[in-house]
């Protein structure tokens, strides 16, 4: 199989890598982790400025027309980088429920600010008992005059603190856990009965708990039919979760690539320390990891926008396991090699380690992805 980029792939790789590069050296990064938004809101207009944040959005909504191939060529760019945007997700994950969801008078109003990158999107799915499930929603939304009115809690929305809009879930019938009855619903950021508890994530974007206490959504703001979000729910996070394995193989490629040059310069009983045949065997281990944890990135980016069905959700769910078994062995062995200054805060290596151990427990760990491809392939 040619697993070759067009020339068209090409060019938007070297951008985002160039773009990445210049912009967002080690130490610049740590400027943007520690100011108030969390990331480089100038970073952010030159993605948008650059028309990248129009990749993930089909050209009849304005953006590129970008595939999971496109996302995933950007996303391990910006996982190289250690680049704590949201842009996965604001522009795939939120933008993908606004494209599939919305109606026309929405897709008109949101989705030119949105792929410009003036309008900047957050989903708040998840909640305190929920673990990754996404049909286990006790918040509410009751039917009103005019609208609906929501009441619940969410919890870890990444890029929540900074973002304008917020899709939120809520149940609009039945019971706790009930697959029917869940729906999506777009809510300012300044909504009154909104509030938000922002705190730092281990080492990456920020991220908040919501909460709402009878916040007045218009009619309008109901994404799809009432009660019928939940396919389009797991539709989505399937494409966020390849965007994921791509942002994971990026930062596992640079983790390598320290390693490897760590091991080249140490010195030790008066020669490098990669002359020794176990730490040569440690590397290589490390190495064909990655090449495995890659491959099946590809195999999710290949998927991520191919219509629903049991074969995608499988694929997908293999590919989030053994990239997330691989982000993690390679984090541990990395850190292992480098001894003690792997895990200096003032060392690259040590926040790469810690931004692939989050991204194994985001959108599913291990366990839930091995459990849901063993359900997915007993049920075919």
């Amino acid at each position: 199989m040619d697993f070759k980029l067009t020339e068209e792939q090409q060019m938007l790789q070297d951008t985002v890598a160039r773009l990445v590069r210049d912009s967002y050296g080690f130490e610049q990064r740590e400027h943007f982790y520690r100011s108030e938004a969390g990331f480089s809101r100038e970073f952010w207009q030159q993605l948008g400025e650059l028309g990248l944040c129009g990749v993930p959005f089909s050209e009849a909504h304005g953006g590129f027309g970008g595939s999971g191939v496109d996302n995933m060529l950007i996303m391990t760019e910006l996982g190289r980088g250690l680049c704590l945007e949201p842009y996965l997700q604001s522009q795939i994950h939120a933008g993908g429920l606004l494209q599939q969801l919305g109606n026309a008078e929405q897709h008109e109003r949101l989705l030119p600010v949105v792929t410009s990158g003036e309008l900047q999107l957050a989903v708040a799915l998840e909640e305190r008992q929920s673990h990754y499930h996404l049909h286990d929603v006790q918040t509410r939304a009751e039917r009103v005059d005019g609208g609906w009115e929501l009441s619940g809690r969410k919890v870890v929305v990444i890029g929540g603190h900074s973002a304008r809009m917020l899709l939120v879930s809520a149940r609009t019938r039945g019971a706790a856990r009930d697959e029917q009855g869940i729906s999506l619903f777009l809510v300012d950021a300044q909504a009154e009965g909104l509030s938000r508890r922002v705190y730092p994530t281990i080492d990456g974007p920020k991220a908040c708990d919501l909460l709402l206490d009878r916040v007045l959504v218009r009619d309008s703001d109901l994404l799809g039919e009432p009660g019928q979000a939940l396919a389009a729910l797991r539709y989505q996070q399937g494409r966020a979760i390849a965007a994921q394995c791509a942002e994971a193989i990026g930062s596992m490629q640079e983790a390598c690539q320290l390693t490897l040059d760590y091991l080249k310069t140490r010195q030790q009983f008066g020669a490098p320390i990669g002359k020794f045949q176990a730490l040569q065997h440690r590397m290589v281990d490390m190495r064909t990891e990655l090449e495995l944890a890659t491959s099946m990135a590809i195999l999710a980016a290949c998927v991520a926008d191919q219509a629903d069905s049991l074969e995608r959700s499988r694929r997908l769910a293999a590919a989030k396991f053994i990239v997330t078994r691989a982000a993690r062995f390679i984090a541990e062995q990395a850190i292992q090699l480098h001894g003690g200054i792997g895990m200096t805060w003032e060392y690259s290596l040590a926040h790469h380690a810690k931004r692939l151990v989050m991204l194994s427990h985001q959108l599913g760990d291990d366990d839930h992805h091995l459990q849901a491809y063993s359900e997915l392939l007993h049920s075919a």
